[in-house]
């Protein structure tokens, strides 16, 4: 089957760092670009990061460039969203998504297939 399943979520303070995973299975990731989007309650769903089919292009959100990054690992059908500096205004539900195409966007209406989501909490 068609899945992807995120892990690494979890409660930090402020200014600590996670690691989510974005583990793939039933096609190869590296067809596609992959994204990281989030969301908080009562808010809007939003890109984060994305990384396309090559690795070779990203596109970061304002609020998150300097302290995220995003990668692929080909060989375990993995992507990885790196989070330094967390702020409490990072805390929501963090997903990853499969793009239609291998075309790096933050259009999350671009994206056709979803994981579970991870939860991120950054509180002192």
């Amino acid at each position: 089957q068609l899945q992807l399943v995120e892990s690494g979520g979890g409660l930090v303070q402020p200014g600590g760092s996670l690691r989510l995973s974005c583990a793939a299975s039933g096609f190869t990731l590296d067809d596609y670009a992959i994204g990281w989007f989030r969301q908080a309650p009562g808010k809007a769903r939003e890109g984060v990061l994305c990384i396309s089919s090559s690795g070779g292009s990203t596109n970061y959100a304002n609020s998150v460039k300097g302290r995220f990054t995003i990668s692929r690992d080909n060989a375990k059908n993995t992507v990885y969203l790196q989070m330094n500096s967390l702020k409490p205004e990072d805390t929501a539900i963090y997903y990853c998504a499969r793009k239609t195409n291998g075309i790096c966007g933050l259009n999350r209406y671009s994206y056709s297939l979803w994981g579970q989501g991870t939860q991120v909490t950054v509180s002192s």
